[in-house]
């Protein structure tokens, strides 16, 4: 079954690869959606496919890249979305 979430996480988590880290990982599992800063420092990231392959994604979320200091994550299921592939923005 083919599932969105939308995960926002706080922390050090710009300036570390995260974004390039998760592109990375999203194609790894098969899953399309984005990456992308917020102004105020955190990153927003959405995760659309298969639900195995997202809670997989979700789960590498909680610590990131190896730079990366996630505080906190708020992840939430969202109405399906449809994309190609995982940009960054």
């Amino acid at each position: 079954m083919n599932v969105s979430y939308i995960a926002h996480l706080s922390g050090k988590v710009q300036g570390v690869y995260f974004r390039a880290s998760s592109q990375q990982m999203a194609i790894e599992c098969g899953l399309s959606g984005y990456a992308r800063n917020l102004a105020d420092g955190d990153v927003e990231v959405l995760v659309c496919g298969e639900q195995d392959n997202v809670d997989k994604m979700l789960e590498w979320l909680k610590h990131g890249p190896p730079k990366a200091e996630v505080e906190k994550i708020e992840q939430k299921q969202v109405e399906w979305q449809e994309h190609s592939f995982f940009s960054i923005s």
